[in-house]
């Protein structure tokens, strides 16, 4: 049987480990060549190695906070490949922690890697995706927005982290409705606790309340979610699945 997404070319951030990296093996054995971004280069180089296929996998280091790079990124996979059918922006960051006398910094970096990392891909990509919508071999493209459960309710400790995740969701919304009629689909992927590097870049202190609140829990994989991830991008082109919510069993909020 051919791989449900063979002949189309993929974009993936945040992509040097967890669910970037856990994606992009995942849509290159759905059939899809795949440009691979991040900051971390050798990160990047050991997961070309581990895919094993140079023709198929495209290293891009890149820091999407940075316009001019992202520009860059989505102008490098075009030229290689000649095309772009789907970008998953999955690079973010979460920092916890009250909001009563917070480290300002920490709010700045979330909202210029959460939000405006993701704008500035999102529209750097779009001219490619409504082309790539009108061509074989699916004359369907796809933008996965990687948010969160913290984009749907508000928590104590987790507020601007919120401010940040609410905001994907209301512009994925927003865009899916001026590019749905032109077969770009959009969908936002929002999980629960998933055993990646995020809980690491937090404060000790706060790092130390994270595993007092998840305890034993059974947390989720990066592959749970890239397996959601790639659910989404390969129905048909008359089906859109805008909306996925992954917790872990255990996890009741």
């Amino acid at each position: 049987m051919t791989p449900r997404l063979e002949g189309t070319v993929a974009l993936v951030t945040g992509a040097s480990s967890g669910i970037g990296e856990a994606t992009a093996v995942a849509l290159v054995a759905e059939g899809a060549t795949v440009a691979v971004a991040a900051r971390r280069r050798d990160r990047l180089e050991a997961l070309a190695e581990r895919i094993g296929d140079d023709s198929r996998v495209l290293v891009l280091e890149t820091d999407v906070t940075d316009e001019g790079q992202v520009r860059a990124m989505v102008e490098r996979t075009v030229a290689e490949y000649g095309r772009l059918d789907t970008l998953v922006n999955n690079a973010g960051v979460m920092l916890l922690g009250p909001i009563v006398d917070a480290p300002v910094e920490e709010w700045r970096r979330m909202v210029e890697l959460n939000v405006l990392g993701l704008l500035y891909c999102t529209h750097a990509a779009l001219p490619h995706l409504l082309r790539a919508a009108e061509d074989d071999p699916r004359r369907v493209a796809d933008i996965v927005n990687v948010s969160s459960v913290a984009g749907r309710v508000a928590r104590q400790n987790s507020g601007v982290y919120n401010a940040t995740k609410f905001g994907v969701v209301a512009f994925s919304e927003s865009l899916r409705q001026e590019v749905t009629k032109r077969h770009v689909r959009i969908s936002i992927v929002e999980p629960g606790a998933v055993m990646t590097e995020l809980v690491g870049h937090n404060r000790p202190e706060i790092r130390e309340g994270m595993r007092a609140t998840f305890g034993d829990m059974e947390m989720l994989q990066s592959e749970d979610i890239a397996d959601a991830i790639v659910f989404a991008v390969t129905r048909p082109r008359h089906v859109a699945v805008n909306e996925v919510v992954v917790r872990p069993t255990e996890q009741e909020r």
